[in-house]
């Protein structure tokens, strides 16, 4: 697919996701005509990405995490900084606290609309 899809399909602008390529967190492949083509499995590449970018990952520790994505998984630990680990581990603090109250809000909206219906 060429990137109008792509930016389409993940409601992504052109110039970001040309911005993903920069940052090493998406490979399209050219065509001969030397034009960008993007495979259906970036389409959820892009979703992952915009999500650790919303959970207020940088793109430096997005791109070092990404094989975890990925299966098989190819994880170097090699590039775990100690600095890299203490930002995971508050982002995954975070992230498990959004859950909760996301989750408490999701059951509070259930629970309104199973009300609302039962008139």
């Amino acid at each position: 697919m060429r990137i109008g899809e792509l930016a389409a399909r993940t409601d992504t602008s052109p110039r970001l996701l040309r911005y993903y390529e920069e940052q090493g967190l998406i490979v399209p492949d050219r065509a001969a005509n030397g034009y960008r083509e993007y495979d259906d499995r970036l389409v959820d590449r892009v979703m992952q990405i915009r999500g650790l970018l919303d959970a207020g990952l940088p793109t430096r520790i997005i791109r070092q995490i990404l094989p975890c994505l990925d299966q098989p998984r190819a994880i170097h630990f090699s590039d775990a900084t100690p600095e890299m680990i203490s930002t995971l581990e508050h982002e995954l603090d975070r992230m498990t606290a959004r859950i909760r109250c996301l989750t408490r809000n999701r059951d509070a909206i259930s629970g309104y609309l199973a009300a609302v219906r039962g008139r």
